[in-house]
């Protein structure tokens, strides 16, 4: 990695875009999700201690368990951190391609181009898988075990709880509406392998995602879709979620027409890193609730 955990927690930004948004979706999940920053002080949120020995004993177990490259940590991060840089690296090059169409995000970006459907699907998709592998990398089980990680899905809560709201609402209902995980099923199932291989995050974290050859992955993806189809229309449906719902309390920070969902989906793509975010505040608390349990 190209920089230690604690350094990278120290790091996490406590305003910002992302900020807000995961600010705002408080309304899903009331009071789950607190912004916890700094290595010193997530330690001192998750365990209640304020003896500094012991402190420092925790965080340097911590640190001793994410650099051991035998446990899963470090995959768990580098897939936070992979589907959303690609992210923002597909948002900013579509910047600019619908000139003269006026656009009022923050009033400097007033044009860019959504994505297909296609692309949304494999994005949603991906960020799924993502969460899925990630989930069996920390929590030391098989890549593949999707029944583990659907059930503890109901346990869900805090940073990771409030990272599949985002993904519900922001790559989920905005860009592709309320019927969105049908929609990406149908269309996945669709897919040839082709169009999936000229994806730049599927061809970034391809070898991390279960499945022999191209044909088992996809079949993986597929499947991994369809596992948390119940959990996450069950969200959406307690929330009375709507694209035009979660957009009304964007509002704060975001001044755009209810008739360019696709283009809000496109700006917040380029404009966000919700997943490295929280995923980096999840594997914290992971790793600093095994290492008080382990001293």
């Amino acid at each position: 990695m190209s920089k230690p955990i604690f350094e990278l927690v120290d790091e996490l930004p406590t305003k910002g875009l992302t900020i807000s948004l995961l600010n705002a979706l408080d309304f899903v999940a009331p009071g789950e999700w607190k912004n916890t920053v700094g290595f010193v002080n997530t330690i001192k949120t998750v365990t209640g201690e304020d003896d500094e020995d012991l402190i420092q004993q925790i965080g340097e177990r911590a640190i001793y368990l994410f650099n051991d490259k035998s446990q899963g940590y470090q995959t768990a991060l580098w897939l936070y951190q992979t589907v959303d840089s690609t992210d923002r690296a597909l948002g900013a090059a579509a910047l600019a391609n619908k000139v003269g169409e006026a656009i009022p995000l923050f009033g400097f970006l007033n044009s860019i181009t959504p994505k297909a459907d296609k692309a949304q699907t494999i994005d949603l998709t991906l960020k799924i898988v993502a969460e899925l592998v990630a989930f069996c990398q920390i929590n030391g089980i098989p890549g593949d075990s999707i029944g583990d990680f659907v059930g503890a899905l109901g346990e869900y809560g805090g940073e990771s709880l409030i990272r599949m709201v985002a993904l519900i609402c922001v790559d989920g209902l905005i860009p592709l509406g309320p019927d969105f995980i049908d929609k990406s099923l149908s269309m996945l199932s669709q897919m040839k392998p082709q169009e999936l291989q000229q994806n730049s995050t599927f061809a970034t974290m391809q070898d991390a995602i279960p499945g022999n050859g191209i044909g088992g992955k996809m079949d993986f993806l597929g499947n991994s879709l369809d596992s948390v189809k119940g959990w996450m229309n069950g969200i959406v449906s307690a929330n009375a979620l709507t694209a035009q719902s979660v957009l009304g309390h964007f509002k704060g920070f975001l001044d755009v027409a209810d008739d360019k969902l696709d283009y809000v989906a496109a700006f917040l793509d380029m404009s966000t890193n919700y997943y490295e975010h929280t995923g980096t505040q999840t594997l914290a608390r992971r790793l600093i609730e095994r290492a008080i349990a382990e001293i």
